[in-house]
């Protein structure tokens, strides 16, 4: 019944469109990915990881979101659409990976800044196709928001309904930092709002890359293996990207609350 009520306001095609964003939204975090390809549970890995490693982690991803914040800004000033495709995006972060796997750690703040700002063209790439105008600055941070989007929970046990948990818990410092950037661009690095906004997406993308560098710290894994858990990780946000900016596409055409009701409906039950 209550599918027959939604279908009165998404069309079929739509509502099918939106069950393919909430499976790929909901399904699975990186670290069930990771941990069925590399095969080792992800609590092995992370205990594999030295010491020292969290801090440096941390302060890497905070460099790459600065940068990631202005590419995006600069996104937005330019009509131009990147014109590769998501695989050549990802043989691009295959290359990056390569560096990080032979180096490891050492070599984690040379490539993920890189990494991060490739994968970030190729968001913005799928996030134009769904028809976002990136001169928004709203826009623009959505698709960095992409990078908070993985299913939060236990690692390997994603939460139910975690996509708009997660939107809500952002929903605010995105305004916020929107609204600066409107009024004042990045100067003075951007203001309180701006810094607000990274610190949350940084608390949550740190995870995703701390688990991706604990896999990378596994020693049969190496530059060969780095260049593949580089395509997986590509992969894995360009497919929450394409979910994400499937559903700010059917919000602006039927409204968010109607596309939440639908969406409750849509996402797979574990």
């Amino acid at each position: 019944m209550g599918e027959l009520l939604v279908m009165n306001e998404l069309s079929a095609a739509d509502f099918a469109d939106l069950k393919d964003a909430a499976r790929r939204l909901e399904n699975r975090n990186f670290a069930v990915v990771l941990a069925s390809k590399v095969g080792i549970p992800i609590e092995v890995l992370l205990r594999m990881l030295p010491e020292k490693a969290q801090a440096q982690i941390g302060t890497v991803v905070e460099k790459s979101l600065q940068q990631c914040l202005r590419v995006a800004i600069q996104l937005g000033k330019t009509s131009t659409t990147s014109t590769r495709s998501k695989m050549a995006h990802s043989m691009a972060t295959a290359v990056t990976g390569a560096v990080g796997g032979f180096f490891g750690l050492a070599g984690l703040a040379v490539e993920l800044p890189v990494t991060t700002t490739i994968m970030l063209h190729s968001i913005a790439a799928i996030a134009r196709s769904h028809g976002e105008d990136l001169s928004d600055p709203e826009s623009a941070l959505a698709c960095i928001e992409v990078l908070a989007l993985s299913p939060e929970g236990v690692r390997g046990k994603p939460t139910d309904g975690a996509y708009y948990a997660t939107r809500a818990a952002l929903a605010q410092t995105i305004r916020e930092a929107a609204t600066h950037i409107t009024q004042r661009g990045l100067a003075g690095e951007g203001g309180p709002a701006v810094l607000s906004f990274l610190a949350k997406i940084a608390s949550r993308f740190g995870v995703e890359v701390t688990d991706k560098v604990a896999a990378e710290m596994v020693p049969v894994i190496g530059a060969v293996g780095g260049m593949g858990l580089n395509v997986l990780f590509s992969h894995h946000f360009q497919s929450l990207a394409e979910g994400h900016f499937t559903v700010r596409k059917l919000e602006r055409k039927y409204g968010a609350d109607a596309v939440k009701r639908a969406y409750e409906l849509a996402r797979p039950r574990k």
